[in-house]
């Protein structure tokens, strides 16, 4: 277990942290003809709808409130009464995720209230689901913002009381660092048991990439509002990382539905745990394709450990993303030196490292010294750490918009931790040749044939 440390600087250098309404928005982007409304500013909205355009390399649906100063200090009930009007006309959403910001936050508006009174002034609106989600920048980070809107979501949608479980459907709630590629890839081997999932929220089927037939002015796919009110149904929840324990919580309170949480699903044996837990659920054993898979991650692990055994990374990331990046790394034999992340959660004293500092990219690269580490894993605003450190940048977590296919990467599960293990292990490859001798040419390395054989 690492001891975490809240850093005291009196700002932020190079920042770590997204913001909490951000991390709300890109979850309620995961549901079928959704469009979420930033309850504050226009600057707020604008700044979240550019990072999450250039990391996507999608348009994006993300309207504002427009609070300006006289209704911040009156109160922004009219704002939000005449943007979910101008919403529910122009793109005639299913859902609108309303997410509140500092500005709203601070002035403490009875949010809930107003909407119930919205709702029964406009019956018009009867077809569509106003979802509030308190998501303060203040308090937390991208993982707390999108955890807050799968439970209001989960409040909101979810028919109440205990119901008859069907056999088969299953709830699967994906951790906030998980890409369109990597819920798809786990969708897949949870279908490959003859399983039924719910996936709340499902990025796969709105920000995979795909181009629709014509103009859709809402999310383009995700999760169906009338599936979600079928979880209650389910036979069991499956919610990947810690800061998803809190909706699956709230999901059995609500319905009665069992959870488990898994702190991650890259790396061998993480995967394993995963895996069974399938099997007794659906009384199926290990399809053959994912028992080839496995045997390949096996293979890779062998072919690979030469590269990471006694190699050093310095990692930036949210709690969870953390925990599972530098356990999969400890598990090949790389040492995590350094590890920052953006707040204090239980999942943090999980990471395999001495010390956890709550802080900013400027402290990752304050914590190691230039050429004493062999690997940086952070964002893509994690460069100018990497290149201060001298050490090759893995970009993982958001945003990342200087590589493409960012949303298609996949680490999770036995195909995509193999993935992650050649893309790390062919970077410390080429950054540190000192380390290879029985790669160089100017080398000749002779290997009897009772050592192969052995």
């Amino acid at each position: 277990m690492s001891i975490v440390e809240v850093g005291t600087k009196a700002c932020a250098v190079n920042p770590l942290k997204t913001s909490p309404a951000l991390g709300g928005a890109l979850a309620f982007l995961g549901i079928e003809r959704s469009l979420p409304l930033l309850h504050g500013s226009q600057g707020c909205t604008a700044f979240a709808l550019v990072l999450l355009v250039r990391h996507f390399r999608e348009a994006i649906p993300l309207q504002t409130t427009a609070m300006s100063e006289l209704s911040t200090i009156l109160g922004g009930a009219d704002n939000v009464e005449q943007a979910i009007g101008n919403i529910y006309e122009r793109a005639k959403p299913r859902l609108i995720g309303l997410c509140s910001t500092a500005l709203t936050e601070t002035r403490d508006e009875d949010v809930r209230g107003d909407l119930r009174a919205l709702m029964v002034r406009h019956p018009e609106w009867r077809d569509l689901s106003v979802v509030y989600a308190p998501t303060p920048d203040f308090a937390g980070s991208l993982e707390v913002g999108w955890a807050s809107a799968v439970q209001a979501m989960i409040d909101a949608l979810v028919e109440d009381g205990r119901r008859m479980p069907v056999r088969g459907l299953v709830n699967l709630l994906p951790a906030s660092y998980m890409t369109p590629g990597d819920v798809e890839a786990i969708r897949d081997v949870v279908e490959s048991f003859g399983l039924s999932p719910i996936v709340l929220p499902d990025l796969s089927r709105s920000l995979d990439g795909h181009v629709p037939e014509t103009y859709v002015p809402t999310t383009l796919g995700g999760t169906p509002v009338e599936q979600v009110a079928r979880m209650g149904a389910s036979q069991l929840t499956l919610a990947i990382g810690e800061h998803m324990r809190g909706a699956a919580e709230a999901l059995e309170r609500r319905s009665g539905v069992p959870f488990k949480v898994f702190d991650r699903l890259t790396g061998l044996e993480a995967f394993d745990g995963f895996v069974e837990t399938l099997m007794e659920v659906s009384g199926r054993p290990a399809p053959a394709r994912l028992r080839r898979e496995r045997s390949r991650l096996v293979d890779a692990m062998l072919d690979g450990h030469f590269f990471f055994t006694g190699r050093t990374a310095a990692v930036a990331a949210e709690p969870d993303l953390l925990v599972a990046v530098s356990r999969f790394l400890d598990e090949m034999g790389c040492r995590t030196v350094a590890a920052v992340t953006t707040m204090k959660t239980p999942a943090a004293v999980a990471v395999p490292c001495e010390s956890v500092v709550v802080g900013d990219l400027d402290d990752l690269a304050c914590l190691v010294p230039p050429g004493e580490c062999d690997l940086v894993i952070a964002n893509a605003h994690g460069e100018a750490a990497a290149a201060a450190i001298g050490a090759p940048l893995h970009r993982m977590g958001f945003p990342v918009f200087d590589r493409l296919g960012t949303a298609h990467r996949v680490s999770v599960g036995y195909r995509g931790t193999r993935e992650l293990l050649f893309e790390i292990g062919n970077l410390l490859i080429d950054h540190q040749p000192d380390h290879r001798p029985y790669l160089r040419r100017d080398r000749e390395v002779s290997i009897d044939a009772e050592t192969v054989n052995a």
